[in-house]
């Protein structure tokens, strides 16, 4: 999985990759160079007491460091810029991927666990990646060549290399294989830390109300002990390898200046060689420790690809238009013919033959108990979702149709719980629809009964903190009303939107509604029986059916439902 990941992700750089390979050859090539020419220069210089031949050569092992360094520099350069260029590109791949889920598809994947991805993942394959363009053909390259110019100083004492480098590879493996399962672990602790977290900071104030504080402190040193405990495990195995590596370098040092000496006083190897013999040995274990550098990473960055991959190849639900619309026929028109949809794994469907039709300058009302299909209703027809069978009509097309900009463009919608972003009254208003003047903004502000607040606070230029913490629950409500309003879309969605107004106010912005944009369609969600007893039209859920349909009047005398559903708020005198 991490090696089709990278190869699809490397592709738009291998002008990029082919260079800093070349550099890196370079750079081995005189990094084994220098050794030969060392021992070149005690052989035939300093044993002989040549100095003009000493000059020459250290000349020469000079210019041969600074191409050396001029290619590490260079290598370096290319491997930071590439590795950083695949970690940028995988983020953004990520995102794009969250941007087009619907809402099936979200609910697979928590917000912790996509930051994460997002994150932390995408870090540990760019650290990867970093690695193996810094190691690529330094590491094989410098083991082999290292092995070939040993042999040319000493054969016999060459067959050291046959004792340890394979003891030091055996090593390396055993090691990391006991590594892999606990970065799996590692990663989903981490996870779970950061969901922890985001849960606590979320809701201080509810622990706080609830005097939780000492519960959630030992919800989170749980989180917090569990990573602990899998980053110490793995540390322990981390601190077992470099001693073993340093441990068998240190001995095979040991036995070459050893063999090495005894072959010196027989008169059978040159001291030049036996120095340059040391080098090439401590190039090739140097060679084996970097590649193990990279199999320290390769297990955890291999688990995070997979977890990348996850969301990369998630089958979307609501794919785009083939041959998308971009005309509609009967602006504002919304109807939903027999629509079913059912979640994932559900024993029973959410809609089941669900039908409703709202027009322009009519108010089509909702209605119905906690749980029986409400909310899902709106986001078929924002086609936040797909219907499992049935058509959700706009403006006359099914929007399975549309193109998505022109879906978006006719329709309004403030969610059951408004959401503002980080930034300035001015810049949320302004989400849907970026050109909007500032004497729009106002226009909307008035209509959503919003304009007092904003001029106290500061007018367009107020800020907004991130979550909208710095405003009331009214408030918020109000700006993500208007907000909607700024794009004069042909289709108003309200999900519960007046939840958090008062009577009063709600009262004021529903007229202001009425006279702004009266001739647009409203499609509201609610359970205020002093809002949607005003409605056109009023249809009635009940468990994903429609049992009733028709005016406040019509309803109380007809459908038991709808009557204890009103009655459970008004008394029947407010209620006739």
């Amino acid at each position: 999985m991490l090696f089709r990941l990278l190869r699809s992700r490397l592709r738009p750089y291998r002008r990029q990759v082919m260079l800093l390979l070349l550099l890196q050859l370079l750079q081995t090539g005189a990094t084994l160079c220098l050794p030969t020419l060392n021992a070149s220069v005690i052989d035939n210089g300093l044993v002989r007491g040549d100095s003009g031949y000493v000059l020459r050569m250290g000349a020469l092992m000079a210019g041969v460091t600074l191409a050396q360094v001029g290619c590490t520099l260079g290598a370096t350069y290319w491997s930071a810029r590439t590795s950083m260029a695949v970690g940028r590109d995988l983020r953004a791949a990520v995102f794009d991927r969250v941007m087009s889920f619907s809402s099936r598809e979200l609910r697979r994947f928590d917000v912790p666990s996509l930051i994460t991805r997002t994150t932390n993942d995408v870090q540990q394959v760019q650290m990867l990646v970093l690695m193996v363009f810094a190691l690529a053909v330094v590491a094989p390259v410098t083991c082999l060549g290292g092995i070939v110019l040993a042999l040319q100083q000493d054969v016999p004492l060459s067959s050291l290399l046959l004792a340890f480098v394979p003891v030091l590879a055996f090593l390396v493996a055993l090691l990391v294989r006991g590594m892999r399962p606990l970065f799996r672990q590692m990663q989903e602790r981490t996870e779970a830390v950061a969901r922890v977290l985001r849960e606590q900071i979320a809701g201080v104030r509810v622990i706080r109300a609830f005097v939780r504080d000492d519960h959630e402190r030992e919800r989170f040193a749980r989180a917090n002990t569990g990573l602990t405990d899998v980053a110490l495990r793995s540390g322990r195995l981390l601190s077992l390898l470099f001693p073993a590596v340093l441990l068998v370098v240190n001995v095979s040092s040991i036995a070459v200046v050893w063999f090495g000496g005894q072959r010196i006083a027989q008169g059978d190897m040159e001291i030049g060689a036996l120095t340059a013999f040391l080098s090439y040995l401590m190039q090739i274990l140097t060679a084996v420790l970097m590649t193990t550098t990279v199999f320290m990473l390769l297990p955890r960055a291999e688990i995070s690809a997979d977890r990348i991959r996850a969301v990369l190849t998630v089958e979307n639900s609501v794919l785009p238009p083939s041959s998308p619309v971009t005309q509609l026929r009967r602006r504002g028109h919304v109807e939903l013919r027999t629509v079913e949809y059912r979640y994932p794994g559900a024993e029973k469907p959410v809609l089941t033959d669900a039908s409703l039709t709202a027009r322009p300058g009519r108010t089509t009302a909702v209605v119905g108990s906690m749980g029986c299909g409400k909310s899902t209703l709106l986001e078929l027809v924002l086609r936040l979702s797909d219907p499992t069978s049935g058509t959700v009509l706009v403006g006359g097309e099914d929007v399975r149709s549309l193109a998505p900009d022109v879906l978006s463009a006719s329709i309004g919608y403030v969610p059951q719980r408004p959401y503002l972003f980080a930034g300035t009254v001015g810049s949320n208003l302004r989400h849907g629809r970026p050109e909007a003047t500032d004497a729009e903004l106002w226009r909307a502000l008035e209509t959503a009964q919003a304009t007092e607040f904003v001029t106290a606070a500061g007018g367009l230029d107020a800020a907004v903190t991130q979550a909208a913490t710095n405003l009331s629950g009214g408030q918020r409500q109000r700006l993500a009303i208007a907000r909607a309003l700024v794009g004069e879309p042909d289709i108003h969605l309200f999900d519960d939107a007046f939840s958090a107004l008062d009577q009063g106010t709600e009262l004021a912005l529903r007229r202001a509604l009425a006279r702004d944009r009266g001739t647009a369609t409203t499609l509201l969600v609610t359970q205020r029986a002093t809002t949607f007893r005003s409605a056109d039209h009023i249809v009635v859920l009940d468990e994903g059916r429609v049992v009733g349909s028709g005016t406040h009047t019509a309803l109380m005398a007809t459908d038991r439902i709808y009557q204890e559903l009103v009655l459970s708020q008004l008394t029947e005198e407010e209620a006739a």
